[in-house]
């Protein structure tokens, strides 16, 4: 018999070279900490209808799912947490089930209180952010006609695998 596990998503947004998280309310012993915004897949979603669903109920936005990002990680109770690059389609993140939102480069990503499970995708968070700052880096050289900064070529993110289960 083959175990089938109960996922639950969770979003990384980037924008401008920064990726959002969100400051958990609850439980008790999270709360305080920072996340990436997310939840549990219900019967009948995709994951990427999940990670939709969620993000417009705990942020007010609509966003699409694309590719995975880093390992699956355990949870207790037969669950698996994933993480999903997502792109914000309309409208602007606000706080509706967290205790507040914030954009965050690399220096602070390492620094801030992020709870533990997420704490495992932190190397490929890190490579998304120094990729978008490469690409940032790359566009504003290519509008200057300046050239390409060869640091920029060792910052392909390691940790993505293409989300066909995510797909809607």
């Amino acid at each position: 018999m083959m175990l089938v596990m109960q996922e639950v998503v969770a979003a990384a947004i980037f924008r401008n070279g920064r990726l959002l998280l969100a400051q958990r309310t609850r439980p008790p012993e999270l709360a305080g900490m920072w996340e990436l915004p997310g939840g549990k897949v219900e019967p009948g979603e995709t994951p990427a209808q999940s990670l939709r669903r969620e993000l417009r109920e705990e942020l007010g936005v609509e966003a699409n799912a694309g590719d995975r990002i880093g390992v699956d990680v355990p949870l207790p109770g037969d669950m698996v947490l994933r993480a999903y690059l997502a792109r914000l389609e309309s409208g602007e993140p606000a706080a509706l089930d967290h205790a507040e939102l914030r954009w965050v480069d690399a220096a602070e990503l390492t620094a801030i209180d992020l709870v533990p499970n997420d704490r495992r995708w932190l190397d490929d968070l890190l490579a998304e952010l120094a990729a978008g700052a490469c690409a940032g880096r790359v566009a504003a050289a290519a509008t200057a006609r300046a050239p390409h900064e060869a640091p920029c070529a060792d910052a392909s993110p390691a940790g993505r695998r293409p989300g066909p289960a995510a797909s809607a």
